[in-house]
């Protein structure tokens, strides 16, 4: 069993071991996040060129895929764009990643002393116990959605003042001769467009005026138009757009595989009347439509869970960092120093919690 490393920028010659790996896994494991077509771009656009494209194979099968960096002095870590919700680390099923892991540990060049991979899912890769030569560190907590039995059972469940304050939107709505609408594209021709049109909700609204928002004319654009082409084009794409009238007032971007569907980007229109919620009134109409399809057992979210999330369900797991070490001294070392670093934050701050810790 051994690793061969080649530029990442090569990604697009060897997506056909990456998509053959990724199909091989079972529905609940095989994430459209880990889809080949969801990577390339994310080489592409955010890559510095430091990125390694990582191989293990054993008697001339793939075992396992990764995309790797030197995040700092000493360390190498998964690629992590901000783009990415879970870390770029595609393995076989039945293969030990701890093993795996400290065999790229000593493949990689200048000698690293750690290998972190970032931001796993418990759903995808169990989280190890730690261990001389392993640490793992609490990330984010993320929620989803079960798409099991009805809507009916599941809009029950839903507190009083959900389905209440949504309720009175809709009749407020009618009463003043505003229809709504759903439109649901899937069509690989249809994504430039759908990026467009979320990127100028988003410029119009604070992400614009901190320049953060996705335009069609910036790299971020450029990857979700790349992307959800590419993800269009293998029937793993949809793009949500919620109307007043005719005008257009919520939209998400979507990724979907034989399991799950994943809200990536929601957009609203910020001229709406504060008292009316388009973003919460396009998730009733779309969540009812994936359990009336019944095609998917989960809705995910993957960001950091928010106040609207413990609305929409009780599901929250905690995404986690794990971080291979090549020597345990050198573990009990960061296990210290992270403990000091906590002490003094809580010191200083009593009152502050945080769920993510730097590798």
């Amino acid at each position: 069993m051994s690793w061969t490393l080649r530029p990442a920028r090569e990604f697009a010659r060897h997506a056909e071991d990456w998509s053959r790996l990724h199909a091989a896994l079972a529905p609940q494991q095989a994430s459209s996040l880990l889809a080949a077509a969801f990577v390339a771009p994310l080489v592409a656009s955010f890559g510095r060129g430091d990125e390694l494209l990582a191989c293990l194979r054993e008697e001339g099968r793939i075992r396992a895929m990764a995309i790797v960096h030197p995040s700092r002095r000493g360390a190498w870590s998964t690629f992590q764009p901000a783009q990415a919700p879970v870390g770029l680390w595609l393995q076989e099923e039945g293969l030990d990643t701890a093993t795996a892991a400290r065999s790229l540990l000593g493949t990689l060049p200048g000698f690293p002393l750690l290998l972190a991979l970032t931001q796993m899912d418990p759903h995808l890769s169990p989280r190890p116990q730690d261990g001389p030569l392993t640490r793992t560190l609490d990330y984010i907590d993320t929620a989803r959605v079960t798409l099991d039995g009805s809507f009916d059972d599941y809009w029950n469940a839903r507190g009083k003042n959900l389905r209440g304050n949504l309720k009175k939107q809709r009749a407020r709505l009618e009463r003043e001769g505003v229809t709504t609408r759903m439109v649901v594209d899937r069509a690989p021709a249809a994504m430039a467009q759908a990026v467009s049109d979320y990127g100028r909700l988003e410029t119009a609204g604070w992400k614009g005026s901190e320049g953060t928002a996705v335009s069609s004319e910036n790299a971020q654009g450029r990857y979700y138009r790349a992307m959800l082409e590419g993800m269009a084009a293998n029937g793993a794409a949809s793009v949500y757009r919620y109307y007043f009238g005719e005008q257009l007032v919520a939209m998400d971007l979507c990724v979907e595989d034989g399991d799950s569907i994943v809200v990536l980007k929601t957009a609203y229109d910020e001229s709406v009347p504060s008292n009316l919620s388009p973003t919460l009134l396009m998730r009733e109409e779309a969540t009812r439509k994936l359990f009336e399809a019944g095609r998917f057992t989960r809705l995910e979210f993957y960001g950091r869970v928010m106040e609207w999330h413990t609305r929409w369900t009780e599901e929250v797991r905690t995404m986690y960092h794990v971080n291979y070490y090549r020597w345990p001294g050198l573990a009990r070392l960061h296990g210290l120093l992270e403990a000091r670093s906590q002490a003094r934050s809580r010191t200083s701050s009593p009152a502050a919690h945080t769920t993510t810790t730097s590798l």
